[in-house]
């Protein structure tokens, strides 16, 4: 059974997502970038949430703010931005706003090619969460399994 991991909440995430209590606990803090992290890994790993209104917002009226959090993700081992809603919705524009959805779609193209950072599209809000408990989940796997690997490798070379 693995442990249970600890989630670091940006102290800005105005709406947190409720993972499941049995395989995550959550701290508030602020994080120097995204919205989700892990304890001793927030400039590791982070993903960054936007609900459909936010992210069209953000990109539109919020560019210049938000290129600088994805320079900040693009430097992360691993960091990702989920957006709460099917890319569907930005093809068919079904915002609020008078953005054209080319220019969504173009950025999105931007952030996945320029900043090397994935978007992925997950249909809703309880969608988006299951993704991100996994996602970070899965990050922590990886680190401990390499942490593993490091101390048997130093034990069976008589470093420890």
């Amino acid at each position: 059974m693995m442990d249970r991991i600890t989630v670091v909440v940006d102290t800005r995430e105005q709406e947190p997502y409720s993972f499941d209590s049995d395989k995550v606990s959550a701290v508030r803090k602020a994080l120097p970038a995204g919205d989700y992290s892990l304890v001793g890994f927030e400039e590791r790993v982070a993903v960054e949430r936007k609900s459909l209104t936010d992210f069209v917002s953000t990109v539109i009226r919020g560019r210049k703010r938000f290129h600088r959090e994805l320079e900040k993700l693009s430097a992360y081992e691993s960091a990702c931005v989920v957006v709460e809603c099917n890319f569907r919705d930005l093809v068919d524009g079904r915002y609020r706003s008078d953005a054209h959805p080319h220019a969504l779609i173009g950025t999105v193209a931007s952030i996945v090619v320029d900043f090397g950072v994935p978007v992925y599209f997950c249909s809703d809000r309880q969608a988006a969460c299951r993704f991100v408990e996994e996602y970070l989940t899965r990050f922590h796997r990886r680190i401990a399994r390499c942490q593993k690997e490091m101390r048997v490798t130093r034990r069976d070379s008589g470093e420890e």
